[in-house]
């Protein structure tokens, strides 16, 4: 687990490998979504720290989305968690209360898996997931790496990366350099002991060592936000919304992207601490903040 201030110091120490971003010149506090819905016809949602805290829904969470559906407006969860497969996602937030469809979630495990092709064609992936994770979904060749020979490496999942795995991995990386794909750039993820470390957190870590260059997808990275804007085609960027918890990830990516953007501060990296030194140091502005969705 991490702190809220080594977290962020941290996202801060690999400022140089996000994207950049223009931001507003002040944030507006706000009482919730609703209250800024008449600006907004588009909300994208982060999970973790907005929907949910590890495996427990955030209360009010599903009546705040509910109204937005009665005022006609569009959801679209953008999610970093990339464990998951699109059915056990839907699954997951079905059972927390969600009512999401199919097209209404990108993961970015989805925007990984539909460009890894491309970067090593006909390659054998290795991947840094959960014991029990699966790997149906993805059409190139996937599979838990288990200290073999493979042609590059897929990051899901920082579940059982215990400091014996992680040097066996750097070790493999030292003696033979492949291509490292990260599909969860996430450091931290808020759960209900504490924010635990993401694979983004490892993979920062390994290219400060190794002087390697891993190839991030989904928040704060550009291709995520394509991925979702191409479900919404027809709303006007400023009439779009990112909402997350995370500076460096939801309301950089956002910003980046061009949308508006909403830090929620109460159930994520942010829960209990005052936003302003941290959007001060990083020069990290949301347009909007509040408590809760």
């Amino acid at each position: 687990m991490l702190t809220t201030d080594a977290a962020f110091s941290r996202y801060e120490e690999v400022r140089a490998r996000l994207p950049a971003a223009r931001f507003p010149d002040t944030t507006m506090e706000c009482g919730g979504l609703v209250e800024i819905a008449d600006q907004i016809d588009a909300f994208v949602l982060d999970s973790f720290g907005v929907l949910n805290v590890g495996e427990t829904a955030i209360p009010g969470a599903a009546a705040c989305l509910a109204s937005l559906r009665a005022m006609g407006k569009r959801l679209i969860v953008l999610t970093n968690a990339a464990s998951y497969t699109r059915e056990a996602a839907l699954l997951k937030y079905a059972r927390l209360g969600f009512d999401f469809s199919a097209d209404e979630v990108v993961s970015s495990r989805d925007v990984a898996v539909a460009r890894i092709e491309a970067l090593l064609p006909g390659g054998r992936w290795g991947a840094i997931a959960a014991d029990e994770d699966r790997f149906e979904d993805i059409a190139a060749d996937v599979g838990h790496w288990d200290g073999g020979d493979c042609d590059g490496f897929l990051m899901l999942s920082s579940a059982g990366l215990s400091d014996d795995r992680l040097a066996a991995l750097e070790a493999s990386l030292r003696a033979d350099p492949r291509p490292v794909v990260v599909a969860n750039p996430d450091l931290v993820a808020p759960r209900e002991v504490g924010l635990s470390k993401e694979p983004g957190f490892y993979a920062h870590g390994l290219a400060d060592r190794l002087d390697l260059a891993p190839v991030f997808f989904g928040k704060p990275y550009g291709d995520a936000f394509s991925d979702v804007l191409s479900r919404i085609a027809g709303v006007p960027p400023e009439r779009i919304a990112m909402v997350g918890d995370t500076l460096h990830t939801d309301i950089l990516g956002g910003c980046a992207a061009g949308l508006r953007t909403v830090l929620v501060r109460d159930h994520g990296l942010f829960a209990g601490r005052d936003l302003t030194p941290f959007i001060a140091q990083s020069g990290i502005v949301p347009c909007f903040a509040c408590a809760g969705i």
